[in-house]
């Protein structure tokens, strides 16, 4: 079963060292993860968190007002999402008090990308694994673990940047998703200039979700704003 899903989660990666943060940006980047915040900061990591709920939160031990300990159990008190510790700290003692805090995983620097993306991994199959909906439209469904749209008994494949929208349309679900964070979604940090092959993959995602492509019914255009994704029973 693909993983794909799994790269639409949003990730708080929160280090003093701004080396360090553009390293792991890049890292995770590079592998498909899109939806990066960071901060290098306790105060800094807590408006982020709150601006944009993270699903995953990449933690450095020392912070310049307190320490990874205090910010994860800040964290902890707003939302439930796993957290993985990423810091020069590797005494057993801070191992032991970072998993008898409820952490996940803990990576001790220096590291190797690879095992940073194994590791990032492994932790939201673990804590996601039921979160890979069969997602019920008017006339179609879309599966994202298989990458495609089922309709009339039919399996259409759907393409990776088509997989992209749709999976940030889902992300929500009956709210207006703009144009800029669409594109965002589907080309990453520089979006500018892919309007219109924006609108040619609406379309064509309408051929394969929509009775009637013309009079969409499941992905419809706010105009001027952007689009809107109307799922069954949401």
């Amino acid at each position: 079963m693909s993983n794909d899903y799994l790269l639409d989660k949003r990730i708080l990666l929160v280090d003093d060292e701004q080396e360090l943060l553009d390293m792991v940006h890049s890292i995770l980047d590079e592998y498909g993860f899109h939806h990066i915040n960071t901060a290098k900061s306790i105060e800094e990591a807590i408006v982020q968190a709150k601006k944009s709920p993270p699903e995953l939160a990449i933690l450095d031990v020392m912070l310049p007002d307190g320490s990874g300990f205090d910010l994860m159990e800040q964290l902890k008190m707003n939302g439930d999402y796993p957290i993985l510790f990423l810091t020069a700290r590797g005494e057993d003692d801070d191992k032991f008090r970072g998993f008898g805090l409820g952490a996940d995983d803990y990576i001790v620097k220096p590291f190797l990308p690879k095992e940073l993306v194994f590791r990032v991994m492994a932790i939201l199959r673990r804590s996601y694994k039921g979160d890979n909906p069969l997602v019920q439209l008017k006339y179609s469904q879309i599966d994202f673990s298989r990458a495609e749209v089922i309709k009339n008994n039919e399996h259409i494949p759907l393409t990776a940047k088509e997989h992209d929208l749709l999976s940030a349309l889902y992300r929500n679900a009956g709210r207006i998703v703009t144009i800029d964070a669409l594109c965002e979604a589907a080309w990453g940090n520089n979006p500018f200039g892919y309007e219109n092959s924006l609108m040619a993959h609406i379309r064509r995602i309408r051929e394969k979700i929509e009775k009637n492509p013309s009079q969409p019914i499941s992905l419809v255009t706010i105009k001027g704003l952007g689009y809107k994704l109307n799922v069954e029973g949401k």
